[in-house]
């Protein structure tokens, strides 16, 4: 065999060498692709009740999609090391709904309920940051919604908020609830009564701006787990609060009948906190009978860029930072609550 023979065959088997293995990385690399996909993880691989839900993120986004949706820096999966949570991320200012000033990543119930149809909720969160800033004395400053019962119809008021607050410089925080009054006649004059479960009430707050009140000793941290169930059965709201460590709390509120129809009835707690704003209405006796509501779930910032002096309850003065997100996430102005669990469906008989 001649020389150049020898030297074409080899050529060939080289070619067919280099194009074997550039094949196979080729391969390799679509695997290791197609790998990384399928293990890709939504928000509705953690909690499967996405498809009976929407979402308004705090940038304004909206979607009535939630199978397979994520939106970045919102609304997605994070494994602390050990579990998958669903993250909900929220500026101090952003876009929000027509109902509200306030920026919310949350999820909104697409079914709808009487309180005599009930229906159940529960979830299973840690909190993992509040706005750093806002002002002391203002009782919505440094809390963020973590779950709701929200009116569809009528003043579109809220039965329930869930909240957790913490204050800057304290270790724990305060988880607590409130119930906004379906006011009779005008509803300018609502108002919410809040209830401790660990910590403070809302109407705990700062003696000026930057003065804080003493640390509540059986508080919840950042970043410490905490369950609560809210179960609306024949018209009665059963709450119960779960974390370990911490005692059981439950409460029952009826949803049917007001506790706050006449004035006498008004609690001090309202009086003195809602006093600089003039908020003193009273209640429909039959409170929510027969409106609509639906269950939120996610992260509702309650603190805000609005001026304290226009609203001593609600209006907390935070830094917004014009708006620019980016750096209201880079300079703490932000809310951001964690979900491993969460579940939806009807009101069940409470085991008293």
């Amino acid at each position: 065999m001649s020389s150049n023979t020898i030297k074409l065959i080899s050529q060939i088997l080289l070619t067919i060498s280099v194009a074997f293995i550039l094949n196979s990385c080729k391969e390799k690399t679509t695997k290791v692709k197609n790998d990384e996909s399928n293990n890709k993880m939504y928000p509705s691989d953690v909690i499967p009740f996405m498809d009976s839900f929407s979402i308004l993120c705090g940038d304004g986004t909206p979607s009535s999609e939630l199978v397979n949706f994520e939106h970045k820096d919102f609304f997605y999966v994070e494994n602390d090391g050990k579990t998958n949570w669903v993250v909900y991320k929220t500026p101090n200012s952003g876009i929000t709904s027509r109902t509200s000033s306030n920026t919310r990543t949350e999820l909104g119930q697409r079914g709808e309920w009487t309180p005599m149809e009930g229906g159940k909720l529960t979830g299973t969160l840690k909190v993992q940051h509040v706005s750093t800033s806002g002002d002391a004395r203002v009782a919505a400053s440094y809390s963020v919604v973590v779950g709701q019962i929200h009116g569809k119809e009528g003043h579109e008021n809220e039965p329930l908020k869930i909240f957790y607050k913490k204050f800057p410089g304290h270790k724990k925080g305060s988880v607590f609830w409130n119930y906004e009054i379906n006011t009779a006649g005008d509803n300018s004059k609502r108002w919410d009564y809040s209830t401790a479960v660990w910590g403070y009430d809302m109407s705990v707050i700062g003696a000026s701006p930057d003065t804080y009140p003493e640390e509540p000793k059986d508080g919840i941290a950042l970043g410490e787990e905490f369950s609560y169930e809210i179960n609306v059965y024949k018209g009665i709201m059963y709450l119960t609060f779960t974390s370990e460590g911490h005692e059981t709390k439950t409460f029952v509120k009826s949803l049917l009948k007001s506790d706050f129809a006449e004035k006498d009835a008004i609690p001090q707690q309202i009086w003195t906190l809602y006093a600089s704003i003039g908020r003193d209405g009273v209640e429909l006796e039959n409170a929510y009978a027969g409106e609509t509501q639906n269950f939120k779930q996610g992260a509702y910032n309650q603190t805000n860029g609005k001026n304290p002096e226009d609203n001593m309850v609600w209006s907390t003065g935070a830094d917004t930072f014009d708006g620019d997100i980016a750096k209201q996430y880079k300079n703490g102005s932000y809310a951001e609550v964690w979900f491993k669990e969460a579940t939806v469906g009807e009101g069940t008989a409470p085991n008293l």
